[in-house]
């Protein structure tokens, strides 16, 4: 399985650094292998995810990934670059749009959108698109680690 975030280094945002409006992006092309992966970590292996022909056959007309696995992108950019190492999930909300398929090259956001310093809570917009096209999004509660002393 390839990593989403390969060639980006990991890097973590401080709750004291960050502000509303933050963004972080990456791209992903999605592939068959990835799915596979997915499938063999998470027990799910429906055919539609992985058995070509009964994607084929399918009201999609061809394998489609896990909805999972997509969102599963939401936590490598949250625990890699914003806030990145250092970040806790508390909770993520996910609304599926449209099928991903292998090759599909997926753009995948977070942008900060509330902050409490209870807690150091941050919320954030994720959204997953391919071609412009919404395919997944949701909104992500985080810890965010706080500054070490100087």
């Amino acid at each position: 399985m390839s990593a989403p975030l390969e060639g980006v280094s990991a890097r973590t945002v401080y709750y004291e650094d960050t502000f509303i409006g933050q963004c972080e992006s990456f791209n992903h092309i999605v592939s068959d292998e990835d799915i596979a992966a997915f499938a063999t970590v998470s027990g799910d292996h429906n055919p539609v995810h992985v058995d070509k022909a009964y994607g084929e056959a399918s009201r999609f007309g061809g394998n489609i990934a896990h909805g999972l696995y997509t969102a599963s992108l939401f936590s490598a950019i949250l625990g890699m670059r914003l806030p990145g190492p250092g970040a806790i999930y508390i909770s993520q909300t996910l609304q599926f749009k449209a099928p991903v398929r292998p090759g599909d090259n997926v753009k995948v956001s977070a942008t900060v959108k509330d902050m409490s310093d209870k807690g150091r809570r941050v919320t954030l917009e994720c959204l997953a698109e391919v071609d412009g096209q919404v395919v997944l999004c949701g909104e992500a509660k985080v810890m965010a680690p706080k500054k070490p002393a100087a």
